[in-house]
């Protein structure tokens, strides 16, 4: 194979099939799916606008439910999508704060639109500017941190993550396996060595216990242990 025809595989390499990232879907859904949240899955896909979608959101309603997760913060919070996940658990494990960042006042008065009619506003702290410097600039310790900015900003962002996230914490990072990009060592583009840089960072780190699980586009979650 040569290198032109490689790397337009590499970039459109799908993940896992997608009749089971289907089936799975009409089965999270059926559980978890609200008129809300597909109106918002609905724009994503119209816009071509990058979100979680329904398996990795119902991943962290599960992770923030089992961890009791109070308290989130969100590096990188588009329209609301992933904040409406995590203001779900937050309500149901009883009541807390989930941090929603947006570089963009449209785009946080959007969010804010939605999680009023879905009901979970009152779980929901709204902050506009640059996501890492929020969490710089906050004094909370938080239940699970949640990226999802630029890519080539991932690895800067994880002394702000190791000072604000408990031990026992959840740092819940999207894209990791970046469409496939990360196996093609001629990908040298700082969004792919962002990725690259942050996984070798976190799988080096023995503060934290880490896995990538491969659904999407590859989400990573990692506990805390010291």
């Amino acid at each position: 194979m040569t290198a032109a025809p490689r790397a337009r595989y590499i970039a459109d390499m799908v993940i896992v099939s997608p009749e089971v990232e289907r089936y799975l879907a009409a089965l999270y859904r059926a559980r978890y799916g609200d008129a809300v949240l597909a109106e918002m899955e609905q724009r994503a896909a119209a816009e071509d606008f990058p979100i979680i979608g329904p398996l990795v959101g119902a991943e962290c309603y599960r992770l923030a439910r089992t961890i009791g997760a109070r308290q989130v913060f969100e590096l990188g919070s588009g329209f609301g999508y992933s904040t409406l996940w995590f203001a779900r658990a937050v309500r149901d494990n009883g009541g807390g704060a989930v941090v929603h960042t947006a570089w963009e006042p449209g785009l946080s008065q959007q969010a804010r639109g939605y999680l009023e009619r879905a009901g979970l506003v009152d779980q929901v702290r709204f902050e506009v500017g640059e996501a890492v410097a929020a969490l710089e600039r906050d004094r909370e310790t938080y239940d699970i941190v949640f990226m999802d900015i630029d890519k080539h900003a991932y690895p800067d962002a994880l002394p702000a993550i190791k000072q604000h996230l408990r031990v026992g914490g959840l740092l819940i990072v999207d894209n990791l396996l970046w469409h496939g990009r990360v196996l093609d060592a001629a990908a040298s583009d700082r969004d792919t060595a962002g990725v690259r840089a942050l996984t070798h960072q976190i799988f080096g780190d023995r503060d934290f216990a880490p896995t990538i699980n491969p659904l999407r586009d590859g989400f990573l979650v990692a506990s805390r242990v010291t």
